[in-house]
């Protein structure tokens, strides 16, 4: 096996290893499964609640995905705006600092109050927990352009615009896909944690009524479910960035 061959599979290496140990544990220990379940009562409660867990999964993808797209077109904005310019750099970045240091979770009783119960907290819970990477990414990528490469574009005629549009931006990408990755994992939880509070349905609701429940199982399957979305979204994105800004990556070339 090849270095290559052995990255590829080290994930999954580590996942039967994980999941091995710990049956072994629970079983070893004799766990209860009201306490913390095996991965044997885990998979079998998934069987069991399979069509449950897909609706409530479907509701959490598409509110979570609508709330990550608005994070997408609200950061790459902001983030053109600080980082093309050093007085909003200066103005704005410290104040989306103190923002995203608030605690998102305690702006969903507000966002009940003002849009009600459903998927308008969800989605703005979503957004406001994972745009600030991306346009803290976009912000840096553009505000750490070369002075000497600007200097020379503008002696050859380049205006201002175009060095951020033709140079800025896609020099910018590396940062903007890995944003993008950190992100959608922020998003899945903003989701998750709006629907624990106020939902009737997806899988934040299916935690909190399978914890009352005493239904530990389908607790946990409902955890994977969100951590395999949100693993899925990341190696898509891995994907585009790989096929898309491959000059980037040092050796990536050589693959």
């Amino acid at each position: 096996m090849n270095k290559k061959q052995l990255e590829r599979w080290s994930p999954w290496v580590l996942l039967v290893l994980i999941i091995a140990a710990w049956q072994a544990i629970c079983s070893f220990f004799n766990v209860s499964e009201f306490i913390f379940p095996s991965p044997v009562r885990i998979w079998s409660q998934f069987v069991e609640y399979k069509e449950l867990i897909a609706g409530h999964a479907w509701r959490t993808f598409w509110v979570t995905m609508a709330g990550f797209g608005i994070a997408i077109v609200v950061g790459v904005l902001l983030g053109f705006v600080i980082g093309s310019s050093r007085i909003a750099y200066a103005a704005v970045y410290p104040l989306m600092t103190a923002f995203n240091a608030l605690p998102k979770a305690a702006f969903v009783p507000i966002l009940v109050v003002w849009f009600g119960i459903g998927v308008g907290p969800a989605i703005l819970t979503a957004f406001l927990i994972s745009f600030f990477p991306i346009m803290v990414n976009i912000a840096t990528g553009l505000a750490t352009l070369e002075p000497e490469l600007e200097d020379v574009l503008r002696v050859l005629g380049a205006k201002r615009w175009d060095v951020l549009t033709k140079v800025g931006m896609p020099r910018s990408m590396p940062y903007f896909f890995g944003s993008l990755k950190v992100a959608i994992t922020l998003a899945f939880v903003g989701t998750t944690v709006s629907e624990m509070t106020a939902a009737n349905e997806g899988i934040g609701y299916l935690l909190i009524s399978a914890g009352s429940a005493m239904q530990m199982g389908l607790a946990f399957a409902g955890l994977l479910v969100v951590g395999a979305m949100a693993m899925a979204m990341y190696e898509l994105f891995s994907y585009i960035e790989h096929h898309t800004t491959a000059w980037a990556h040092r050796g990536s070339q050589n693959e």
